[in-house]
């Protein structure tokens, strides 16, 4: 790989910028002008649905055409408009597995090269030299569906490292990792920089892992349709100027936690789902996790952690009713059960809804309407709700979450955060017994958090069960949840 001296870093300048989604009325973002000089490592903070995300893909060049929106102002990347540069960028996103394209490492990592055009000979030593870099240590014909969630990540930034981008783009690129995953992937990034002198945005919303790495803070308002940059500078000058704003506008500032609601009000009611040496799979004959003895309780909260790929997800799924178990029991008590069986996978979609409601890891999984407003409202049609009470539902909902002023959006235009809080409106809406919810608070502020966390435990007080796999052990502790921690089978 070229040293680091070789790759010219990339200058970034946003002239009154603005984007807005072609099926939207409200402006993604307005009015953002700023200067990133070559070399310079910045984070970018705002609230969720700030427009971070849309400000990143417009520098990658991936927003689209004039049919995908409308643009205002200037994105430039060296002096060029940033749709004519991409070749110097390198983005990686939220979600490992959106990003892996091969089924083997090498292949994967060579991808955007070969995109570019670069010799054989050429490609194959930056593979090598990038998977060293951000010390991903396996061979290259390693298939990449065995990778955990750090290591895709790692692969991401290999593929951008290889390509030797003047500027490098980070969105959310730890937010569904476990804490040992979020060091390595600092750490890999890191590492990058060391080999090759490129300019960095990273957005996220928590601060912590990133402050060391990072020279300079760009804050987006949390009104992204038109409050542009509110604050910039090196970190420790703009929290200590403008913590007390940042964290009000819903920005992670250190040391000002979000409130935690009050403990629960009553103790744990009966079961509603039990598992005895349950074991789980996603594909048939592949167990992923085995020998779990759990409790699912009215009016309480189970949490369920560990690393990635240990089987968290594939068992909120299989509690959830909607993988068979692998092995043991899985029985629905009579309470939640009423006529439809004792056993949740067998039972028909119309009768889950009001029983178990699930809120997938990944919210484009689960999104079918063309509005926001009619997402939330086809559970409750589907149960032959009056249309007022439909409307009423959804009317509570939209508020309650943020989602209000998005109402007639798509749900593809919202930002990962959005999504997110509308995949748990729509489970909400036909009120069921159990809630399943896979990383119920990625992409959320301080604000949207502690508005979330909030709900949860208002439903968990009014007799609801609910069940959380997640990575983010404040969750655990705000919610005073019952923890089942799943390890690596040996």
């Amino acid at each position: 790989m070229s040293s680091a001296g070789d790759i010219a870093p990339a200058a970034v300048e946003a002239r009154g910028w603005g984007w807005r989604h072609a099926s939207r009325l409200a402006w993604a973002l307005r009015d953002v002008s700023l200067h990133i000089e070559p070399g310079e490592r910045v984070l970018l903070l705002g609230a969720s649905g700030a427009g971070k995300s849309t400000l990143l893909h417009g520098l990658a060049g991936v927003l689209g055409g004039d049919e995908e929106g409308e643009v205002e102002g200037e994105l430039l990347i060296d002096g060029i408009p940033a749709a004519a540069a991409r070749g110097r960028t390198g983005l990686v996103l939220q979600d490992p597995d959106s990003q892996v394209i091969l089924a083997r490492v090498g292949d994967d990592v060579a991808f955007g090269c070969e995109n570019l055009g670069i010799p054989r000979d050429e490609i194959w030593r930056r593979v090598d030299a990038a998977l060293d870099a951000v010390g991903l240590d396996v061979p290259r014909d390693r298939a990449t569906k065995a990778l955990s969630g750090g290591q895709k990540q790692r692969l991401a930034l290999a593929g951008s490292l290889a390509m030797q981008p003047g500027l490098l783009l980070l969105d959310e690129p730890t937010a569904n990792l476990d804490p040992d995953g979020v060091l390595e992937v600092r750490e890999a990034v890191e590492r990058m920089l060391a080999a090759q002198r490129t300019t960095l945005i990273v957005v996220e919303h928590r601060l912590d892992v990133w402050l060391p790495l990072i020279d300079r803070v760009i804050v987006i308002g949390d009104d992204g349709g038109g409050a542009g940059v509110i604050a910039d500078g090196h970190p420790d000058t703009v929290l200590a100027a403008q913590g007390e704003r940042l964290a009000r506008a819903g920005v992670w500032v250190p040391g000002r936690a979000p409130q935690y609601p009050p403990p629960p009000s009553s103790p744990p009611g009966e079961v509603l789902i039990g598992a005895r040496d349950l074991a789980v799979a996603r594909v048939r004959g592949t167990t992923v996790a085995a020998g779990i003895d759990v409790n699912v309780r009215a009016g309480s909260v189970l949490a369920i952690t560990g690393p990635n790929g240990v089987g968290k997800s594939t068992l909120g799924l299989t509690l959830a009713g909607l993988l068979p178990p692998a092995g043991g029991d899985l029985i629905a008590s009579d309470a939640l059960a009423g006529d439809a069986g004792p056993y949740p996978i067998r039972w028909a979609s119309r009768q889950l809804l009001t029983r178990i409601g699930t809120v997938f890891q990944e919210p484009e999984h689960q999104l079918l309407a063309s509005t926001v407003q009619g997402e939330l409202a086809i559970g409750p049609r589907s149960l032959g709700l009056p249309e007022a009470e439909i409307a009423d539902r959804t009317d509570e909902l939209l508020q309650r979450l943020r989602l209000d002023r998005l109402a007639k959006a798509n749900p593809y235009t919202l930002s990962g955060g959005e999504k997110r809080r509308l995949t748990v409106a729509a489970a909400l809406a036909t009120r069921p017994r159990v809630l399943v919810l896979d990383e119920p608070t990625f992409g959320q502020d301080a604000r949207t958090w502690q508005e979330l966390i909030a709900m949860l435990a208002d439903l968990r007080n009014a007799g609801s069960a609910l069940v959380t796999v997640t990575h983010d052990l404040d969750v655990v502790t705000a919610l005073h949840a019952e923890q089942l921690t799943l390890v690596a089978r040996s």
